[in-house]
This record gives structure tokens, C-alpha cells and sequence, in this order.
């Protein structure tokens, strides 16, 4: 499965990047454009967090555009975000809400031949791992990472925080975790928020047990602070580079060493 990368760690952290990929799957002529069908990509992710490798983590990506198939929706095609402006299992529109296919979208056959064929192995890959690691150490964090526009604003009102914690109101982590998570990102002096917009996706929420030593945290970053966002993306200014030195990167490198520091059991 080529679209499916897992870099394996020692060290008792996973880190998940289940929007960073730009694969059509073969579809191209059933959206209306390419473009569109990448616009949401949680772009550049995977590379702003590289140095976690270092750090022994180890993580598992999808090559997959989430226009072909959200790897970090429920399944069952039930909301996460009940009354709230969403997408879906299969996406038939763009976070604006613009029309993501010629002729409406996927069927429930073809919904379901995605999810055979990328859903469940992408979720099976990130079970094995949280079960090998859970194996060796006791405790893993499971640290899924995305990033989103500063403003959709058919999604939220304004511009996003820069970080946004995602816990599930606090049920899918140890409180300890939260904590320091929340403590370096409010350090930064950038905007921040706790179980806001976001409260953590289906994986978060899905793999969280913290009782059973798994802690599952979400970070959505504002892609502000990684590259630059223009007034209005289209298909000559989007997307633009990841910033050489990104603003943000010294906070994100502090979160994962408090992630790793918590999972080892240090204080």
C-alpha cells in the first residue's frame, strides 16, 4: 500500500497525520477540479513535525486526499459536530461548501469500497502501532495533527486561534496531559483554546482510553503560523510554501516533549 507510510519509533508516542495527502485515488474526472479537491489538505503537516522521528516517535500518514475519503470521520457516517457545519465520511463539498463533484458524490457502494480499501487499513496500521507500543512501555500518547485555513467562515466566526486542543472535553487524555499541553501553548503568546471548534475528531475520540494507557490528544493548528494565507486561495497563489522557519515550531517542539515527558511518567 503505497499511500499508507509508517515510520516505526521506540519511544511511546504516535503521531498521526491523517489529512497531509493530495492522492485522487484514480478519480480525477469525478471532481470538478484537482485543485478543489486538495484545497482542505492539511498542507506541509507532516513536514513541520519531521523532527518527532528524532525523538523516537512514530508515525503513520496517509498519501490520501481527504476529498477521496476523512480518514478522521466516524465510520458509521454519524456527525462529530452535531448542528454544526461539517464534511463528510466521503466529502461532497469544500469547507466553503462548494461542490466537490461532477455529479454529486460518491454512492453507498462506493463509500464503502473507500473505506475497504483506505479506511480500515489506514486505522489498522495506527491500532497495531498503539498496541506494539502499548506492549513495551505501559502508557502511549496518541498525537493526531492537523492543520486548517485561520478563516472558513462556514465553518467558525473569525479567525481560528493558532492552537486548538482537542480532548473531547477532557475524556480522551489524562487531565495531567491537557495541562502541560495547554500551559506551553498559552506560554507562546499566541492564541489558543481548549475543546473549542474542535474537540477532537473521530480518531481522538475513537482511540482515547485513558484508563486502558492510551491518551489521545488533537492539535489544529491555524496554518498561519507555518505558511502564508492569502485573502482568498485559488489555484495561482495555493497552496503557498511552508515557511523555512516557522513561528510556531519552538511551541510545537515544547508540545511533544511535554507528549513524550508525560508517557514516560515524568514529572
Amino acid at each position: 500500500m503505497d499511500w499508507l507510510s509508517v515510520h516505526r519509533g521506540d519511544a511511546p508516542l504516535v503521531v498521526a497525520f491523517p489529512h497531509g495527502g493530495t492522492g485522487l485515488a484514480g478519480l480525477y474526472d469525478t471532481f470538478v477540479s484537482p485543485w478543489r479537491a486538495r484545497l482542505d489538505t492539511d498542507w506541509w503537516v507532516e513536514d513541520l513535525y519531521a523532527f518527532v522521528r528524532v525523538l523516537g516517535a512514530t508515525t503513520v500518514a496517509t498519501s490520501i486526499s481527504r476529498s477521496v475519503i476523512d480518514m478522521n470521520r466516524d465510520p458509521s457516517g454519524a456527525s462529530l459536530y452535531p448542528g454544526q457545519a461539517t464534511t463528510e465520511l466521503c466529502p461532497t463539498t469544500t469547507f466553503d461548501g462548494d461542490p466537490l463533484y461532477r455529479d454529486g458524490g460518491p454512492d453507498a457502494a462506493e463509500i464503502e469500497r473507500r473505506k475497504q480499501t483506505f479506511f480500515e487499513p489506514y486505522h489498522a496500521a495506527l491500532t497495531a502501532e498503539i498496541e506494539r507500543l502499548g506492549a513495551l512501555h505501559g502508557r502511549v500518547v496518541l498525537y493526531d495533527a492537523h492543520s486548517i485555513r485561520s478563516r472558513v467562515p462556514r465553518l467558525f466566526y473569525g479567525e481560528l486561534p493558532q492552537f486548538n486542543i482537542g480532548t473531547n472535553g477532557g475524556t480522551t487524555c489524562a487531565s495531567e496531559l491537557e495541562a502541560a499541553v495547554t500551559a506551553i501553548c498559552a506560554s507562546s503568546g499566541e492564541s489558543h483554546i481548549v475543546n473549542g471548534r474542535f474537540k477532537g475528531g473521530w480518531t481522538t475520540r475513537h482511540y482515547g482510553c485513558p484508563e486502558a494507557g492510551v491518551h489521545a490528544i488533537q492539535m489544529e493548528l491555524a496554518m498561519r503560523g507555518y505558511m502564508a494565507e492569502p485573502p482568498a486561495p485559488d489555484e495561482t497563489n495555493w497552496p503557498s510554501p511552508l515557511d523555512p522557519a516557522p513561528a510556531i515550531l519552538p511551541t510545537l517542539r515544547q508540545v511533544i516533549a511535554a507528549a513524550l515527558d508525560f508517557a514516560k511518567g515524568r514529572p
